[in-house]
Order: structure tokens, then C-alpha cells, then sequence
């Protein structure tokens, strides 16, 4: 297993539910394989540098997890047909292995 973060921000005005179920599905995708999620971290809401999808603020959430190379595909999808999750970034952490 690999060492991975992700960064990923949803709209401020997302209900909790909406929150929960983009968390969950994150959780399903890292896991399904043997994957871990280490650590959740709520950074809250920060300002965009650029307006996106009419925003300029966004709720931010960093992931770091272990998993296999093959779970990271699954994961981006997942992330990109969300509707709540606006825009994410998953990146290799070398220093966590």
C-alpha cells in the first residue's frame, strides 16, 4: 500500500447530509481494496483564489489514507460525478511510506 492525501472542498452552503455522503463515498472507495484512511482533517471554510461554479469560498477537507495503486482510478471518479465535491486533488506522499 501507498501513502496518499487528498484535498478535495465542497460548497459552504452543502447540507450536512450532502457532507456525509461525499465523505462516505470517499471512505467506500479507499477501503474496498484493503485501504485505511489515517487521518481526517476539517481545514473549514477558505477563500478560493478564483470563483468556481459561482463560489468564492469553499469548505475545505484534507484526507491522508493508504491504499493500492489501482483504488486511486476508483477514487478520482467517484470524486469527479460528485456534485457536492467541486474540485479535488489526490497526491503520492513519499514521506509516509
Amino acid at each position: 500500500m501507498k501513502a496518499y492525501e487528498l484535498l478535495y472542498f465542497v460548497d459552504p452552503t452543502a447540507t450536512e447530509e450532502a457532507r456525509a455522503g461525499v465523505s462516505k463515498r470517499i471512505e467506500d472507495a479507499v477501503t474496498v481494496d484493503g485501504g485505511v484512511i489515517d487521518n481526517v482533517e476539517d481545514w473549514g471554510k477558505r477563500k478560493l483564489a478564483y470563483e468556481i461554479d459561482g463560489l468564492t469560498e469553499g469548505d475545505y477537507i484534507l484526507v491522508n489514507f493508504h491504499a493500492a495503486p489501482s483504488a486511486i482510478a476508483e477514487l478520482d471518479r467517484v470524486l469527479r460525478i460528485s456534485d457536492t465535491c467541486k474540485r479535488h486533488m489526490i497526491v503520492r506522499r513519499d514521506d509516509k511510506e
